[in-house]
């Protein structure tokens, strides 16, 4: 009767490693969903994709007018720029044939109207970049994860890019709060919709050189990509 028991016990044990190895597995397991597409205002098609719980669009925004109809200043004059408290738009190097490439750099003022986005979307905020980034693994991970495969628009080394989950991250670069263009290739950057203090928000970058997927801020005036995420 003990030995019964023993193996009993034994068998209960292999049992419950398989389970919480099971489940371990699928929640680390990426499947991500090409849903099709959404169209903003001006009739740019992006691709959109379900990481998880989330639906996001997997190209960077290049809208010039709010879903309500109305323009988005377009500011070319980098003096202009760096004075700005209101909302504004530019291609990387004011060079427009940057748009189909790499989308538009909008500063925060631009976020903050709530329009940017197509109807249905919205800038990301703080905690539904958290939860992508959770998903994925963790800062560390998450930026390979979603960053596009290959050097065709990403300088080398590019490291650990898989883009995985379809997300296709691409390296657009800034305009920088004093009006500097910087980092195309090299670095992507992303806006929340969260505020740090009254002149800073919360941004998400990846870089060519690792893996990781960033929290950091900067000045609202600055110009970084947008990535809208389905209400």
């Amino acid at each position: 009767m003990k030995n019964n028991r023993s193996i009993y016990n034994l068998l209960l044990l292999v049992a419950l490693m398989y389970f919480l190895l099971s489940c371990k597995k699928e929640n680390t397991t990426i499947i991500p969903l090409v849903d099709g597409t959404v169209t903003d205002i001006d009739n740019n098609v992006y691709k959109t994709v379900t990481i998880g719980t989330q639906t996001w669009m997997a190209e960077n925004l290049k809208v010039t007018k709010y879903k309500d109809g109305t323009s988005i200043p377009l500011v070319t004059d980098n003096t202009a720029w760096k004075s700005l408290t209101t909302p504004a738009y530019c291609w990387y190097n004011n060079d427009a044939t940057n748009k189909t490439v790499y989308g538009g750099l909008y500063n925060w003022y631009t976020v903050t109207t709530g329009k940017v986005c197509p109807t249905g979307w919205h800038v990301p905020s703080d905690t539904e970049w958290a939860t992508l980034i959770n998903f994925l693994g963790g800062e560390t991970l998450a930026g390979g994860k979603i960053k596009e495969k290959g050097l065709s628009r990403w300088l080398s080394p590019n490291t650990g890019a898989t883009n995985e989950t379809g997300f296709t991250a691409i390296p657009g670069g800034f305009h920088d709060g004093n009006g500097r263009f910087a980092e195309v290739g090299n670095f992507g950057a992303w806006w929340s919709s969260a505020s740090l203090s009254t002149s800073t928000a919360w941004f998400y970058t990846a870089y060519s050189g690792d893996s990781n997927a960033n929290k950091d801020d900067d000045y609202m005036r600055s110009g970084f990509s947008v990535r809208c995420v389905k209400d």
